[in-house]
């Protein structure tokens, strides 16, 4: 294997008894053209056979997840919250935040047009490796993935749809819509984001980010924090944890004050992030 293809084979925490899957599964049709531009392009010589299985793959770990956390659901609530986890715009927003992009192996122009952030080809290429993993694994090491990356990160959107009584306008992943929402219901404001803290090289930077609600004193409470290679990424990942704390506690918990974080953290480093 490829030093990119052992990368990705140990973000999985599975090792391939057969690294020829792993490998169909990051290649793009736009590589099989390419190798052989004069001829038909044969079936198996790209990823999209093994997207077809993942398909199937992705489906029933997801239905299967659904009812067993949501026993009391009927029907058509259990499908819309399938669709929602298993379109291709959440897929692709899964596959960036696992950085699956660099992986795939793409042809020459492909390439140079920014296949490796086209949302389609992501997303495409996640059902495909899953497809590898259950070919190579059977089902188990599948459905871990899916677990894990697809399904439980999705927990706290999924409850704020079930529990409320309107629906959700943001897309399942979008979870500073979700806590935008739930805030604004509570009447509590709009939540801030401000950047902490940055560390790391240039190519390799790490941002943390506090989402923050005004409090009646007029100062503020720290709803959560996290990490993220990009703030974006990290933005989501703080409203994720936020969004939890609130459903599992009912309600807003100032754990800590104004003059806490003001005591503790210099106001160069708190910068307010654009765009919230």
């Amino acid at each position: 294997m490829t030093a990119p293809e052992r990368e990705i084979a140990s973000l999985f925490d599975y090792k391939f008894k057969d690294p020829s899957l792993l490998k169909l599964a990051l290649t793009h049709s736009s590589l099989a053209y390419e190798n052989n531009p004069e001829g038909t392009r044969q079936p198996g010589t790209d990823n999209e056979q093994l997207e077809f299985i993942g398909d199937a793959v992705l489906g029933l770990v997801v239905a299967e997840a659904l009812y067993r956390r949501f026993p009391g659901s009927r029907e058509g609530d259990l499908t819309r919250l399938r669709a929602s986890l298993v379109n291709s715009r959440n897929l692709a927003k899964v596959a960036t935040q696992i950085e699956l992009g660099p992986m795939l192996r793409l042809g020459r122009g492909e390439e140079h047009s920014g296949g490796q952030r086209k949302p389609a080809l992501l997303a495409n290429a996640l059902e495909a490796v899953i497809a590898a993993m259950y070919l190579d694994g059977g089902l188990a090491p599948a459905r871990d993935f899916i677990q894990r990356h697809i399904v439980e990160p999705a927990d706290a959107d999924l409850m704020g749809v079930l529990d409320s009584t309107e629906p959700f306008s943001g897309a399942v992943g979008d979870y500073k819509s979700a806590l935008q929402e739930r805030l604004q219901a509570e009447g509590a404001g709009q939540p801030k984001y401000v950047m902490t803290d940055q560390s790391g090289p240039d190519h390799k930077k790490r941002f943390r980010i506090e989402v923050r609600v005004a409090d009646r004193a007029g100062g503020f409470i720290t709803l959560a924090d996290a990490e993220g290679s990009t703030k974006k990424l990290a933005q989501q990942e703080a409203a994720r944890r936020a969004l939890a704390g609130l459903l599992l506690s009912g309600t807003l918990l100032p754990s800590t004050s104004t003059t806490e974080l003001l005591a503790t953290k210099p106001s160069s480093q708190a910068t307010p992030e654009a765009g919230q």
